[in-house]
């Protein structure tokens, strides 16, 4: 059985933290995930220069997209310069043939020159989101999300979202546990729904009161069985609930209702793949009341039944 083939497109004055991301979760050996074929590729001739000042020689240059399972664009060094046309075509003739093209941060502008995104859903760093729609009017830009996935292609927000994006990726190949695995090997949190907002304005500085309402989460994660409302949450936070609301929003990006919902879908996620629980256990163990509401939210948010991602994930 082949391994999965994995490109990084790498170009004169890229960003060494953003090439990282791909190059951390897919090009290192991780406790349970399978060895990818990964490969770094140079998308223009010559040494590659990075903006912290030293330059890369690379084995690999475009014709290693030819076959490629998954390519990867991790960002892009000028929004107002057009990609070379090589890179274009290599990235058009890949997702033409089924390949899953990646644009990570700025790297969606790259996918957008290329065409592969009109009529689709993407999005890119919230601070260059309005010049993105205005350039592109043919693909809908949403600014305000981690990551989209549409069809055989993703696209990220900036910075740390391209984990999130990456760790999506991971988990959807290998299930739960294995992206869980590694994400707590990068110190990052292990799972971010795409839909999470990617901007927040004012996070909570560390305090004791913020160390209460991160202890209370974690209490909740255990408890996620249990009815929670925004009252009973503010009342154990030991806070009023306008101040409990606010500081939620500040410190997860999302209100409590969505956070919760979250919270419960990605413990489905893990009960299916790793438990013999039926659906009803499970709609019990984490707090939806009943199956059907499970398999409603379930399939809103990952668009199959919890039958068939059990299926997918354990055969």
């Amino acid at each position: 059985m082949s391994r999965p083939a994995i490109a990084v497109v790498a170009f004169d004055g890229i960003s060494p933290f953003h090439l990282s991301v791909p190059c951390v979760v897919f090009g290192e050996a991780h406790p349970g995930l399978p060895i990818h074929d990964f490969k770094v590729c140079a998308a223009e001739s010559g040494p590659i220069r990075t903006t912290a000042g030293f330059s890369l020689e690379l084995k690999h240059d475009l014709s290693a997209l030819g076959e490629a399972d998954t390519i990867i664009v991790p960002s892009w060094r000028d929004p107002a310069e057009r990609p070379p046309e090589a890179m274009l075509k290599a990235l058009s003739s890949a997702q033409r043939r089924g390949a899953r093209v990646v644009g990570l941060c700025l790297g969606a502008y790259v996918l957008a020159e290329a065409g592969l995104l009109d009529g689709r859903r993407a999005t890119t760093h919230w601070a260059y989101a309005r010049d993105f729609a205005r350039r592109y009017p043919a693909i809908c830009v949403d600014a305000d999300v981690l990551y989209v996935e549409d069809g055989n292609l993703l696209t990220s927000a900036g910075t740390a979202a391209g984990i999130d994006c990456c760790l999506h990726m991971v988990r959807q190949q290998y299930g739960a546990e294995l992206a869980n695995g590694v994400a707590r090997r990068l110190v990052v949190p292990p799972h971010r729904q795409g839909g999470q907002a990617q901007f927040i304005e004012q996070p909570i500085p560390t305090t004791a009161r913020n160390s209460r309402l991160s202890e209370l989460l974690d209490w909740v994660r255990a408890n996620l069985g249990q009815p929670h409302t925004v009252d009973s949450l503010a009342v154990c936070a030991v806070m009023s609930h306008r101040t409990f609301t606010r500081q939620f929003r500040q410190l997860m990006g999302m209100t409590v209702g969505e956070w919760l919902q979250s919270e419960r879908l990605a413990q489905t996620q893990r009960l299916l793949e790793s438990s013999d629980h039926s659906v009803e256990a499970i709609s019990a163990l984490v707090g939806f009341g009943s199956p059907e509401s499970l398999r409603l939210h379930f399939r809103r948010a990952f668009g199959v039944s919890p039958t068939a991602w059990r299926k997918a994930f354990r055969g």
